[in-house]
């Protein structure tokens, strides 16, 4: 399910800051060595993604679900000038090509790579943080976030992508995953700890601030 005309998305997009080129470098790759391509936050999402960072600009980001980093990249782009980003990926199998594209990047000394279990790994992160983009499995959204807001510092912004589902959290007949996500954005929306709400853009990203 489109949440947006074709033709419509293009305009939006041609009328929008362009990726610089090691972000285009990085879709490129990305569509044509990597499974899922989907999965990339992409020209339009990455915009705002940094847009957002460059909002808040944080001090500590952590993301969780790094992909080929091109999220990474875009939520660098708001980073404080001594600050850093904690981005998590359980796929080994990239972590070598993405390193890679981090050392091409001028932030390549604010990111630390982590490659494991984000639940494991985020209760040992002793620093707080302002701003986290959560990216990964979904059947763990609901375990990450409750892993991430206590650390969160007041005020911080938690982003979740594909909370639409590609429209389905809309259908009578869910299917297992489909129900995950809706009980998830419906266990946000009776959260009286934060602020909320769905942008939709392309498969749905929920903004929350922690009160």
């Amino acid at each position: 399910m489109d949440l947006i005309d074709k033709k419509l998305l293009s305009y939006v997009k041609l009328h929008s800051d362009e990726e610089n080129n090691l972000l285009h470098e990085i879709n490129r790759y990305t569509h044509l060595h990597v499974l899922k391509p989907r999965m990339l936050s992409g020209h339009l999402q990455g915009r705002i993604l940094s847009f957002i960072s460059r909002m808040i600009n944080p001090k500590v980001v952590i993301e969780i679900g790094t992909y080929t980093g091109y999220s990474a990249l875009c939520l660098l782009e708001g980073i404080q000038d001594k600050g850093k980003l904690i981005t998590i990926d359980i796929n080994e199998e990239i972590s070598e090509k993405v390193r890679k594209f981090f050392k091409k990047s001028k932030y390549n000394d604010k990111i630390e790579y982590l490659i494991g279990d984000a639940q494991n790994i985020i209760p040992k992160i002793d620093s707080g943080f302002d701003l986290v983009f959560i990216d990964a499995d979904k059947e763990n959204y609901s375990k990450y976030y409750d892993l991430v807001l206590p650390k969160l510092s007041k005020g911080g912004f938690i982003l979740v992508d594909n909370v639409l589902w590609s429209g389905k959290v809309i259908d009578k007949k869910k299917d297992h995953l489909t129900e995950l996500i809706d009980d998830f954005n419906k266990k946000i929306q009776k959260d009286s700890r934060v602020s909320n709400v769905i942008l939709p853009i392309r498969d749905g990203i929920m903004l929350i601030q922690k009160k």
